[in-house]
């Protein structure tokens, strides 16, 4: 079922992206590479997400240990915080969800550590790029598959790939609600969008093929082809006006 917010709502999951968007941000800055570990950074959201009243909303849901997803290089998502250490060349894909005062705004980033190769700049460039693509098409009227299909399209035209077994998501009341968002389809499919819809919109884009699989820990998902992959995540109402961006500071 797809949950319509009221504006008033709205508001408290702005709240709450507020904050995530000044966790974020913060996590990145405190980055020293050759001495950050993953763990680190996710110790500091703990106490970041604590000052502010808030929860971190990944901690526990479904039996995830951590408060925060940590994926580096060919992990797309679900990178599990531990002792590795961040080192120069790089690429640390950040995903977090906050509750704050009952509902829920989920981002990610993906950031470079110290001097990163062209290629890998071009694929967060791109990967960056995408996402701004796909809430452009976030408008009352239109369907989650035109969402889905200029992401897609995008992407691809740049010559990467977009994950499949992974999509976006309705977030408000609950980190994850109806409806999927996928970043790959075709235009005029799926759901109609109303004023009101809040939505996850996340393209993970591979900077070789979509294929993915999970590793050993139950978590981390990785490229089959080991190589590199990027996430950019924003939570975006559906309004008269066009899309409102709730992830911002």
């Amino acid at each position: 079922m797809i949950i319509i917010k009221s504006p008033a709502e709205i508001e408290k999951i702005r709240a709450a992206g507020r904050v995530l968007a000044r966790i974020l941000r913060t996590l990145s800055e405190s980055i020293t590479p050759g001495v950050t570990t993953t763990a680190d950074l996710d110790a500091l959201a703990a106490i970041l997400v604590k000052e502010v009243g808030g929860r971190a909303a990944f901690k526990g849901y479904m039996g995830y240990p951590a408060h925060i997803c940590t994926s580096v290089n060919q992990q797309v998502v679900h990178g599990l915080p531990s002792n590795r250490v961040l080192m120069p060349g790089d690429i640390l894909s950040i995903d977090m969800g906050v509750e704050l005062d009952g509902y829920y705004a989920d981002a990610a980033i993906t950031v470079p550590i110290g001097e990163i190769t062209p290629e890998a700049r071009r694929l967060l460039d791109i990967t960056r790029q995408a996402l701004y693509v796909g809430i452009d098409q976030a408008q009352v009227g239109k369907r989650i598959g035109d969402i889905a299909s200029a992401i897609q399209k995008f992407v691809e035209r740049h010559g990467y790939s977009v994950v499949r077994e992974l999509v976006g998501h309705g977030v408000g009341r609950k980190i994850h609600e109806d409806p999927p968002v996928p970043n790959y389809g075709k235009p005029g499919s799926g759901p109609v969008l109303r004023e009101g819809m809040t939505l996850a919109i996340e393209p993970m884009v591979n900077q070789g093929k979509p294929q993915v699989h999970c590793l050993s820990d139950k978590w981390t998902i990785v490229t089959e082809d080991g190589k590199l992959s990027a996430h950019f995540e924003h939570t975006v109402a559906i309004t008269r006006k066009g899309p409102l961006i709730l992830t911002v500071e």
